[in-house]
């Protein structure tokens, strides 16, 4: 069987945590942060993780990804 290529893209979004979940960083935080107050801001640096629903195929898109 031959290896599974990893898609780059997701490599650099996504990772994984030992217990097998995916970590992702959270959207709206790279421009136009005037608008938003400092609560959203301070919420917005910290990562969480994925859907359940989207993990599945996630964890296709990375599959050596540790």
């Amino acid at each position: 069987m031959p290896k599974i290529k990893t898609n780059r893209g997701a490599a650099k979004r996504f990772g994984r945590t030992s217990s097998g979940k995916v970590k992702r960083r959270r959207a709206f935080h790279s421009h136009i942060l005037t608008s938003k107050n400092q609560k959203r801001k301070r919420r917005l640096r910290s990562g969480t993780f994925v859907h359940s629903a989207d993990e599945k195929n996630i964890k296709k898109l990375i599959p050596y990804v540790k």
